[in-house]
């Protein structure tokens, strides 16, 4: 079932939408079952008229967002390939490979941008790109209870320069996006699961990629139980899980390009780029 935050309050939609709450999405995301909870509101409430496209929100409320990094193997070649110049050649290598995962605080809920929003690259920077990723939703006591899209976008070119440039390149107004719904489940998604995104330009695709699960080196899990080490999440938090889809290095993102990330049966997340 999928879970929405929109203008007109919180909506669990299986087959049928039922209102969930006029307001307190942190609510939600903070009781301990979470699944429990909307499979009786579905059970005894009455079905909804629901809301209109337009009307959907980020699901994100005061939860912050973190990202994990270097966790597909085409990851691992960009990173070495954008940072050898600075003497990073190896470097990411090491990260794919240690115990420890690489974790990074990516986004608040005002940098961060539903379906249907606006996202932006950086005046100061050559090389941007869209990093689609599962996103895992997280309650306050590091539960994994629901699965969303996000949209890491990235400056390729200040990240290369320097690793230690790494929030310049990831942190910023209009830097993430997630959505549409969160998929409220305990159970993780099958490996056969595809990310797919699409580039359009100017009524052209620009840019086609895709990548199952499989592809994942990193244990979700394992991501959440290293995030929440001496780590407290009052309101819950999001974890982005890496990307495996790499556009080639000669591709750069310009305004107007109109980014979708599908990811099924969660949705399509979808971006125009400011």
């Amino acid at each position: 079932m999928r879970l929405y935050r929109t203008t007109q309050g919180c909506f669990v939609e299986e087959g049928r939408r039922y209102f969930a709450l006029k307001s307190g999405w942190d609510e939600l995301l903070g009781m301990e079952d979470l699944e429990g909870h909307l499979r009786s509101v579905i059970s005894g409430g009455a079905a909804s008229d629901g809301f209109k496209a337009a009307e959907v929100l980020a699901p994100i409320q005061s939860q912050e967002v973190w990202a994990a990094g270097v966790t597909y193997y085409r990851s691992r070649g960009a990173r070495m390939e954008e940072s050898k110049d600075a003497g990073g050649g190896d470097f990411y290598d090491r990260v794919y490979t240690a115990q420890r995962p690489e974790l990074f605080f990516k986004s608040t809920p005002s940098r961060t941008v539903g379906t249907g929003g606006k996202v932006r690259i950086r005046k100061d920077a050559t090389w941007n790109v869209p990093e689609p990723e599962l996103t895992l939703v997280v309650n306050p006591a590091g539960k994994i209870v629901g699965y969303t899209i996000g949209n890491d976008m990235s400056s390729r070119d200040i990240e290369g320069e320097n690793p230690l440039y790494l929030p310049q390149a990831k942190v910023y107004d209009g830097s993430c996006a997630l959505g549409p719904a969160v998929l409220v489940s305990g159970t993780m998604l099958p490996k056969t699961t595809e990310i797919q995104i699409e580039i359009d330009r100017e009524d052209h695709c620009a840019f086609l990629g895709c990548v199952k699960l499989t592809e994942l080196k990193r244990d979700p899990k394992s991501l959440v139980e290293y995030l929440f080490r001496d780590n407290s999440f009052p309101k819950g938090c999001f974890l982005m899980t890496g990307t495996g889809i790499v556009p080639p290095s000669d591709f750069t993102l310009h305004s107007g390009d109109r980014i979708r990330i599908t990811i099924d049966p969660i949705g399509v997340l979808e971006n125009e780029v400011a």
